[in-house]
């Protein structure tokens, strides 16, 4: 048996094993927790990552890829092909990270995390062709979020670097990106930005759309409600050809004077 990784949290067992590993990783049956732990790590992982094959209950994995934040990252390490995602309906009750020398479980006590590891040649060989079969058998999840890094180059590109500062910066205040009372989602984000920045809805939305974040009849969908709830403004812009377009402004003065690090939370509790 090797060390044991006990009384740790989450994050520091997924850093060792990234570290220790120089061939194959298989993640299997990560729990959300472990899942958004994992993007979060790898994401700000210094040093050449391994090639980690993530085995996940399929319902377990949108409920966390509805989250833009996380999606968006997980999106970068498959773009780097550092990250590939299948799932699963038959899997150990346990968590395990499972190399060609090593099975980590991870096992959760209370509040308490360990992980308990075996370096035992038969084991980890049975353990690692049973799961290499099984990942070669289960279905590809297909993660249709755009990759952050390409989400800021365009945006910085096709509306302004001020836009793209912005957008980063709530983004980091924070922690969940849904929409679903706990966070902001993508496409108000989006909007609120265009807003600070006056920039018109057709480039905003367009951006949006061929990006990959969502299409510009949900834009519009959105921009309605936040203009219905003041959070927004809208000035038609005449053009030489076509009817006039639409240039977004911050309706709310909450919203207008506050900084990036207060936005999203005035945004949200106007919202509520």
């Amino acid at each position: 048996m090797t060390s044991n990784l006990l009384d740790q949290q989450i994050d520091d067992i997924l850093r060792t094993v990234l570290e220790d590993t120089t061939g194959d990783l298989l993640v299997v049956n990560p729990s959300a927790d472990a899942i958004e732990e994992f993007v979060r790590v790898a994401t700000s992982f210094d040093g050449d990552l391994p090639d980690v094959h993530m085995l996940a209950d399929e319902r377990t994995l949108k409920d966390v890829m509805d989250d833009f934040i996380v999606a968006s990252n997980a999106a970068d390490l498959i773009d780097q092909d550092a990250l590939e995602l299948r799932t699963t309906d038959e899997s150990p009750e346990n968590s395990l990270l499972v190399t060609e020398t090593e099975v980590v479980a991870l096992v959760r006590a209370g509040n308490r995390v360990g992980g308990l590891t075996t370096d035992d040649d038969d084991f980890v060989t049975t353990a690692y062709d049973a799961y290499m079969t099984e990942w070669d058998d289960a279905e590809e999840f297909k993660l249709r979020t755009p990759p952050i890094s390409r989400v800021r180059q365009t945006l910085e590109d096709d509306i302004s670097p001020e836009a793209e500062e912005d957008f980063d910066n709530i983004l980091a205040s924070l922690e969940t990106a849904r929409g679903d009372g706990d966070g902001l989602d993508e496409v108000t984000i989006s909007l609120l930005v265009a807003a600070k920045n006056e920039a018109l809805l057709y480039d905003i939305s367009k951006w949006g759309e061929d990006v990959g974040i969502a299409s510009k009849a949900t834009f519009s969908r959105t921009k309605t409600k936040l203009e219905d709830m003041g959070l927004i403004d809208t000035e038609k812009v005449p053009i030489d050809v076509g009817r006039p377009r639409l240039r977004l402004k911050i309706g709310d003065d909450r919203l207008r004077n506050a900084d990036n690090g207060q936005l999203a939370t005035v945004a949200q509790s106007i919202l509520n």
